[in-house]
Parts: C-alpha cells; structure tokens; sequence
C-alpha cells in the first residue's frame, strides 16, 4: 500500500510542478501586458501634450538615447499599423486607436487572471481529493 501512496504523491508533486510552471508563465504574460497598457497611456498623455504644438520645437528620438531638435510642422501622424504599412491619423484618431489597444489588452489581462482563477480552483480539488484519499 505504501507504493501506491508514493506513487500518488510523486504523481501529485509532477502535477504541481507542471502548474506551477504554467502559474510563472501566466504571471510573465500578466506583467508584459502590464508594461504595455502602462506604455499605450503614456502614449496617449503625449499625444496630448502635441495639440497645438504645431511651430513648436521638441527633442524626437533618432535611435536608442540619441535625440534630435526638430519644428513640428503639422498635427497630422503617421500610424503604424503592422505589416510596415503607415497611416495618417489626426491624434483623436490615433488616441482612439491607442485606446483600442488597451481595450484588446485589458481583455487578454482578464482572460490570464481567469485562466490563474481556474488554475488556483483545480489545485484547491487536487489538495482536497488528496487529503480524502490520505484519510481513507
């Protein structure tokens, strides 16, 4: 009977390290999505910050920390939109794209923490069958 109980517990430990493995995963899907909601609002304040800045001069980045002087001439961006294909977007319109974004973001993030909620029930199960079967 003894091997039967070892060979459960082994069972159940292979069980929670396959879970605990799909646990980090999640969370590291959670947080890159964290980072990428905090980034499309970041977006969206700066996006603000450029109405009525035509004639203004700014700082745009060129490359990684290497930034140039340049006169805003026009309201009017160039969106990317995958695939390298741009498009020309006033920034309503490119704010309203960006919130778009977080939208489809904010569900992926509530579809993770769904998936961590079924995770976390089957292993309350998993702990409860086991305890059952330790008893009996």
């Amino acid at each position: 009977m003894e091997n039967h109980e070892t060979s459960n517990s082994e069972e159940m430990m292979a069980k929670f390290g396959m879970i605990e493995q799909q646990i980090r995963q999640i969370h590291q899907q959670l947080e890159i999505i964290e980072r990428n909601i905090i980034e499309m609002n970041s977006l969206s304040i700066g996006l603000d910050e450029l109405k009525g800045s035509v004639g203004k001069e700014m700082f745009s980045p060129i490359g990684k920390g290497i930034f140039v002087k340049a006169k805003i001439i026009s309201d009017e961006l160039n969106v990317d939109i995958g695939n390298g294909n741009f498009v020309k977007k006033s920034i309503e319109g490119t704010k309203e794209l960006i919130g778009e974004q977080i939208k489809k973001l904010e569900k992926a993030q509530d579809e993770l923490n769904n998936t961590l909620q079924v995770i976390n029930e089957e292993i309350t199960r998993s702990i409860i069958k086991s305890q059952k079967n330790s008893e009996n």
